[in-house]
């Protein structure tokens, strides 16, 4: 899974960016697909996930009503939009295949690929200076 970042990956805060996870050698399709970040000395944390169809999204509090997750099944893309950036916001996004996603930011692994624990996009920093 290639995760590839749509403008700069240093913003201003209050600024906006949009992540995307193009599929290769794999379709996402039929895959819930999910995004996650990890930022300098924290766990990973989940933030949004989108169903296969695209009907259904949840998030987490910390980027509800910031961040839109959205996908294009025609083009094996799924999107991460990021709005009103903070600089609590800077972390290294990734997208996944098979994670459901909580409000409080933990995320539960729901595919079928044993130890492999889904497909992982590489990972964007994202910057957002004060």
């Amino acid at each position: 899974v290639q995760l590839q970042r749509l403008g700069e990956g240093s913003v201003q805060a209050g600024g906006s960016l949009t992540l995307s996870c193009t599929g290769s050698g794999i379709s996402l399709e039929k895959l819930v697909m999910s995004w996650f970040r990890q930022a300098p000395g924290k766990g990973r944390e989940g933030l949004a996930c989108i169903s296969s169809g695209g009907d259904r999204s949840y998030y987490s509090d910390s980027v509800k009503g910031r961040f839109t997750v959205s996908r294009d099944n025609a083009k094996n893309q799924v999107f991460l939009q990021m709005n009103i950036l903070e600089p609590e916001d800077t972390a290294v996004y990734y997208c996944a295949t098979d994670y459901l996603v909580s409000e409080d930011g933990t995320y539960l692994y729901i595919g079928d690929d044993g130890a492999r624990k889904g497909r992982w996009g590489r990972g964007t920093q994202v910057t957002v200076s004060s």
